[in-house]
């Protein structure tokens, strides 16, 4: 396994697991606390795991934390989607900048968003299972939404017509959101 670097988002990174693959399938390393630490992350930080089951053109997001915030390790497990980092860290180098990954079950890729970062994804196949290691205990109280659609943000979503939470639906753009994040 390997982690590199996303230049858009400062303190992004991708880890890629190296396959073994045969006539029966394939296996992989989807954690690995040695390579996580390598890049100085707290492998022991993270205390939820969680997975969601999304249909082809479902789109998650853009949802972040308020209050503390909350890192998070993100990964589609199968299937394939479009996922969307956006720094939302007043303080960051990288501050307001976009980065799209194309994560997959065949690459078992795990993306590393850090504390502060909004995230959304579209499920670009009829399956798609995501899997989520987040550094803090959910609380929805302090969950922040922001409208996938925000002209500001301009994300080249990939399939027309999402389907989508009503939360996600009713979701207020991006400068209405951070006043709601920074209360």
């Amino acid at each position: 396994m390997k982690a590199t670097e996303v230049p858009a988002i400062a303190g992004a990174y991708l880890f890629e697991p190296t396959p073994y693959a045969d006539e029966r399938g394939f296996f992989c390393r989807t954690f690995d606390a040695d390579v996580v630490r390598s890049v100085g992350l707290d492998p022991d930080a993270f205390v939820q795991d969680s997975l969601s089951r999304s249909v082809r053109g479902v789109l998650r997001g853009l949802h972040l934390r308020s209050g503390a915030g909350e890192a998070k390790l993100v990964r589609c497990s199968y299937g394939k989607i479009f996922d969307v980092v956006v720094d939302l860290r007043p303080d960051s180098p990288t501050y307001r900048n976009r980065a799209f990954f194309e994560l997959s079950g065949e690459t078992q890729v795990t993306l590393y968003i850090p504390t502060g970062c909004a995230h959304g994804f579209q499920a670009l196949t009829e399956t798609a299972d995501i899997s989520y290691r987040i550094d803090r205990p959910h609380d929805p109280a302090e969950d922040v939404t922001i409208a996938f659609d925000d002209p500001e943000l301009a994300i080249p979503w990939p399939l027309p017509a999402p389907l989508m939470s009503q939360r996600d639906q009713e979701a207020p753009r991006l400068a209405e959101a951070l006043k709601q994040k920074e209360s």
